[in-house]
C-alpha cells in the first residue's frame, strides 16, 4: 500500500529544508486605517504596517467603493446564484463589462472570477480553438499565462525576457500563414520592469501575430483614465487582447479581458474557466464598477502612488540598500537568499511591526529572493522613514551572511 502520509510529509519537509515553506500571516485589515492592520499571532494582537499589499491605490478602502458594495448588498443580497449561463448574468456585471471595454477602447469585455482564471481560460481557449496556432511567450510571464498556454496544447516558443530581437528570430522561423499569438505582460510584478510595448507590438504585427498583453499590475495605475501602460503610451488600439485584474489597482477581486466582440464571444462560448465557474457576486461587481468609474475621473491616487514610491526608492538609495531601481511603483529589495529573506521578514514583523512577505522560489528564480515592497498613496512620510530606518538596521546585521557578498556588492541599480 502506498504510504500517503509519508509522501506528503516528505514533500513538506523538503520545503522546510530549502527554507521556502510559505507562512501565511493572520492579519485583519481595518476599514479606514489602511495600510495598518492587526496581526494575530500566538494569541496576541498588535498593529502592523503593511508594505506588501497589491491594493496599490488603497481603493479597497475608498468610500465610493465601499458605499457601492454596501448598497448592492442591501439591494441584491450576497451571492451570484451560480454560473452566468445557468443563473443569469447580473446587470451589474453587464455594466462592468461595458465600463471595462470603454476603458480600453475595445468592442467588448469579459469578466472572470480572478485574473489567474482570465489568463488561463483565455489563452487555453485561443490556443486550442485556433487550428495550428503557435504561441510565443515571454520567459517571465505569470504562472497563469504559462498554465493557459500549456492547457491549450498549442505549439509554443519562449523568447528571452523583453528581448525583441529574440522574439523576431522566433517569429521569422514560423510560416507566415501559421496563426500566432505573442503573449507578454506590460509590467512584471516581481522586478517592477516594463515591457518594450511598442517594439513588441510592431514586430508581432510585422509577422501577422495577435498580441495578448497582461496589464494586471498596471491597469488603474497608469494612463489618463487608468487604462494601464498601453493607454499611457497611446497603444491601446494597437493590441488585440488586453487582460487585467480587479484585485490590484481596482481594489476588489476578479479579472477580465477586453478585445473585439468576436474574440470575447469565442472565449465566452468555449472557455471552461468562464463557463463552469460561479459568477462574481453583485456586490463585487458594484465595487469594481464604482472603482473604475472613480479612477477614470481622478488622478489623485495615481499621482500620490508614484510620489510615495519615488520617496521610498530615493531614501533607500541614500542608505545604500539593495533595491532594483525601476520607474514603476514596485520596489524589489534584493536579499538573494531564501533563509535570510524569511529571517529578515520575521525580524521586521516582530521587532519593527512592518509586514513584508518574502518572495522565494519558484515565484522568482533561486538566488533572486527578495522582499517585494509596494508603497501606496496612504503610506505617510513617517511610515516611509520607519521602513527605511528599520530595513537599514536589519540589513546591516544580516547582509554579511550572504555568500561572498558585502552590502555594497549586493546593491543592484538597474
Amino acid at each position: 500500500m502506498f504510504d500517503y502520509t509519508k509522501y506528503f510529509d516528505t514533500c513538506l519537509d523538503r520545503l522546510h529544508a530549502e527554507k521556502r515553506y510559505r507562512i501565511f500571516r493572520n492579519i485583519a485589515r481595518e476599514r479606514g486605517n489602511f495600510p495598518t492592520a492587526k496581526l494575530n499571532d500566538s494569541g496576541t494582537t498588535k498593529t502592523i504596517t503593511v508594505w506588501c499589499s497589491n491594493d496599490y491605490l488603497g481603493m479597497g478602502q475608498n468610500t465610493v467603493v465601499l458605499k457601492a458594495i454596501h448598497d448592492a448588498v442591501e439591494q441584491f443580497g450576497a451571492g451570484a446564484g451560480g454560473t452566468r449561463n445557468i443563473s443569469g448574468t447580473h446587470k451589474l456585471i453587464v455594466e462592468l463589462e461595458d465600463e471595462l471595454a470603454d476603458l480600453h477602447n475595445k468592442e467588448a469585455a469579459l469578466v472572470f472570477t480572478s485574473g489567474y482564471i482570465a489568463n488561463e481560460a483565455s489563452l487555453s481557449t485561443l490556443g486550442a480553438m485556433i487550428k495550428d496556432c503557435v504561441i510565443i511567450s515571454d520567459s517571465e510571464n505569470h504562472a497563469s499565462m504559462i498554465e493557459g498556454i500549456r492547457h491549450s496544447k498549442a505549439k509554443k516558443f519562449i523568447f528571452r525576457h523583453n528581448d525583441v530581437d529574440h522574439l523576431e528570430e522566433l517569429l521569422k522561423d514560423i510560416p507566415k500563414e501559421t496563426p500566432k499569438i505573442v503573449a507578454f505582460e506590460a509590467l512584471y510584478s516581481m522586478d517592477g520592469d516594463r515591457a518594450p510595448l511598442k517594439e513588441i507590438i510592431d514586430v508581432s504585427k510585422k509577422y501577422g501575430a495577435l498580441t495578448y498583453v497582461d496589464e494586471t499590475h498596471s491597469v488603474a495605475l497608469y494612463g489618463p483614465r487608468g487604462g494601464g501602460l498601453l493607454e499611457d503610451t497611446g497603444l491601446l488600439d494597437e493590441v488585440d487582447i488586453i487582460q487585467g485584474g480587479l484585485g490590484k489597482g481596482v481594489g476588489v477581486v476578479g479579472g477580465f479581458i477586453t478585445a473585439s466582440r468576436r474574440i470575447v464571444d469565442l472565449i465566452r462560448s468555449h472557455g471552461a474557466g468562464f463557463i463552469f465557474t460561479t459568477a462574481l457576486p453583485p456586490m463585487v461587481a458594484a465595487g469594481a464598477l464604482a472603482s473604475i468609474r472613480y479612477l477614470k475621473e481622478n488622478q489623485t491616487e495615481r499621482i500620490a502612488l508614484l510620489t510615495t514610491a519615488n520617496k521610498v526608492k530615493q531614501k533607500m538609495l541614500e542608505r545604500d540598500l539593495p533595491i532594483l531601481l525601476t520607474d514603476t511603483h514596485i520596489v524589489p529589495f534584493m536579499v538573494r537568499d531564501s533563509q535570510l529573506c524569511q529571517e529578515i521578514a520575521d525580524i521586521l514583523l516582530h521587532d519593527f511591526n512592518i509586514y513584508i512577505q518574502p518572495i522565494n522560489y519558484p515565484t522568482v528564480p533561486r538566488g533572486s529572493e527578495r522582499l517585494r515592497i509596494t508603497p501606496s498613496p496612504l503610506h505617510t512620510d513617517k511610515m516611509i522613514d520607519h521602513l527605511v530606518n528599520s530595513l537599514s538596521k536589519v540589513w546591516g546585521r544580516y547582509s554579511e551572511k550572504l555568500t561572498g557578498l558585502s552590502i555594497m556588492e549586493s546593491n543592484v541599480r538597474v
